[in-house]
C-alpha cells in the first residue's frame, strides 16, 4: 500500500474539502503530461491505473506489435512482444510498463505542478460553492483593515469586502472587531471568490431577528415588510400564523431582550416592530406609530393614501426631516399624504374620491380584522411630540 499517497489525500481532503477521487484524477493526468514529456512524443497510448484501495499506481505505454518497428514510442517488434508473452502476434497490444522514477527532472517538475494547479483550481472551486450557498445571508466576520474607504472582513477561509456604500454612515470598525454582515453576492474569479458583502441591507435584519426569535426562524411568526434607513432606524411589518403568539411580542421578547440584542449589533439603530394588516387604512395607521391617527382614507389601486392626524401629533407623525412618514410609506407601498386636521377641514373635497377606514373593516373582517393599541410597536426610546418639522421628501 501506497501509504504516503494516503495520508496526504486524507489530508487535503480534511482540510481543504477536496475529495480523494479529484486528486487521484489529477495524480493520473500528471502522470500521463509525465511521460509525454519523457518520451517527447504527442500520443494518446499512455494509461495510468491507480487502485482506490491501496493506492498503489502504474504506469504503462500501448505498442502494437509489428515485424518493423517505426516508431519506439507506439510499436514493438514481434521479437521483444514474444519476449514479454510468447502468446502475443501481430497486430496485437502490448502494454509496456515505464518507471516513473526514470523521469527528469523538468518533467517531475512539470507533473508536480499540474497537481498543485489541480489542487488550487479545486479550492477555489470548494470555497465558492461553500459561500455562494450562503448567498443572501447573514454570516459573523473578523474586520482585517481598511483597503482606502472600504473594509477587508475575514469569514473564515476567504476575505470579504465591504465598500464604502454599503457602510453605514459614521460606522468606524477596528482591526480584530467581530460584525455581521450580509452576502450580497458571490463571483468566481481565477483568484477565488470574490465577497460582497454589506451592513445597510434591509435583509440584515430581517436575518437578524430569524437567527434571534425562534417563532420567525420556524416561521410562525413571518416578517411581512422591511423599511429601512441604515443606522437610524427600521420599521418591520410582523404577523402570526398562529392566533396564539402576538407577533410583536414575540420579536420583541422579555423585557426587550430579543430586540435589543439586535440594537446593539446594529449599533443602536432605532427599529419599530408593527403588526401587519391586510386591510391597508389599519396597516398605515400602525406604520405611522408611535403618532396617533384619526382617520386614513386610502385608495388600493393607485396606492395612494390620506391620514388626518391631530393637529398636536403632525411632527410626530411626519418625523425629523419626514423619516417617520417616509418609512411608513416605504413599508406599506402607498404614497402617503399626512395633513392635520385643521389642514384637512380646510381643504375642499379632502374626504372624496377614497375609501374610509370602516369600509375596509366591512370589506377585511375576519381573521384580519385588529385594532392599533398603542403598545404594539418598539422603537428603542422614548418619542417626544416636539420633534423637528421639516419638508417632507417622499
Amino acid at each position: 500500500m501506497n501509504t504516503e499517497l494516503k495520508m496526504a489525500l486524507d489530508i487535503l481532503e480534511k482540510e481543504k474539502d477536496i475529495s480523494k477521487e479529484v486528486m487521484l484524477d489529477a495524480i493520473e493526468n500528471s502522470l500521463i503530461t509525465a511521460c509525454k514529456g519523457h518520451f517527447g512524443k504527442d500520443t494518446d497510448n499512455f494509461r495510468v491505473t491507480i487502485d482506490r484501495e491501496t493506492y498503489d499506481f502504474r504506469v504503462y505505454v500501448e505498442k502494437a506489435v509489428v515485424e518493423e518497428v517505426e516508431n519506439d514510442v507506439t510499436e514493438i517488434s514481434l521479437a521483444s512482444a514474444k519476449l514479454i508473452d510468447s502468446k502475443y502476434e501481430l497486430g496485437d497490444i502490448v502494454q509496456e510498463e515505464v518507471k516513473s522514477k526514470e523521469f527528469g527532472r523538468i518533467t517531475t517538475q512539470n507533473a508536480r505542478n499540474v497537481i498543485l494547479q489541480k489542487i488550487r483550481e479545486e479550492e477555489r472551486k470548494v470555497l465558492f460553492n461553500q459561500y455562494y450557498g450562503k448567498e443572501k445571508d447573514v454570516v459573523t466576520g473578523v474586520v482585517q483593515r481598511y483597503i482606502g474607504k472600504n473594509v477587508s472582513v475575514n469569514l473564515g477561509k476567504v476575505d470579504a469586502i465591504l465598500n464604502e456604500n454599503e457602510m453605514v454612515k459614521g460606522e468606524v470598525f477596528t482591526p480584530t472587531e467581530r460584525i455581521k454582515v450580509y452576502i450580497l453576492e458571490v463571483k468566481d474569479t481565477t483568484r477565488g471568490p470574490r465577497i460582497l458583502v454589506s451592513r445597510t441591507h434591509p435583509e440584515l435584519v430581517k436575518r437578524l431577528f430569524e437567527s434571534e426569535v425562534t417563532e420567525v426562524r420556524d416561521g410562525t411568526v413571518e416578517i411581512k415588510s422591511i423599511a429601512r434607513e441604515a443606522g437610524s432606524r427600521t420599521k418591520i411589518a410582523v404577523w402570526s400564523k398562529d392566533p396564539d403568539v402576538d407577533p410583536v411580542g414575540a420579536c420583541v421578547g422579555l423585557n426587550g431582550a430579543r430586540v435589543n440584542a439586535i440594537v446593539n449589533e446594529l449599533k443602536g439603530e432605532k427599529i419599530d416592530i408593527i403588526n401587519w394588516n391586510e386591510n391597508p387604512a389599519l396597516l398605515i395607521e400602525n406604520a405611522l406609530s408611535p403618532a396617533k391617527v384619526v382617520v386614513v382614507l386610502a385608495d388600493p389601486e393607485d396606492k395612494t393614501a390620506k391620514v388626518v392626524v391631530p393637529d398636536y401629533q403632525l411632527s410626530l407623525a411626519i418625523g425629523k426631516e419626514g423619516q417617520n412618514a417616509r418609512l411608513a410609506a416605504r413599508l406599506t407601498g402607498f404614497k402617503i399624504d399626512i395633513k392635520s386636521e385643521s389642514q384637512a377641514n380646510a381643504i375642499e373635497g379632502f374626504y372624496e374620491g377614497f375609501y374610509d377606514e370602516d369600509e375596509y373593516e366591512e370589506e377585511y373582517s375576519g381573521e384580519y380584522e385588529e385594532e392599533y393599541e398603542e403598545d404594539t410597536y418598539y422603537d428603542g426610546e422614548d418619542e417626544t411630540e416636539e420633534q423637528e418639522v421639516t419638508e417632507w421628501e417622499q
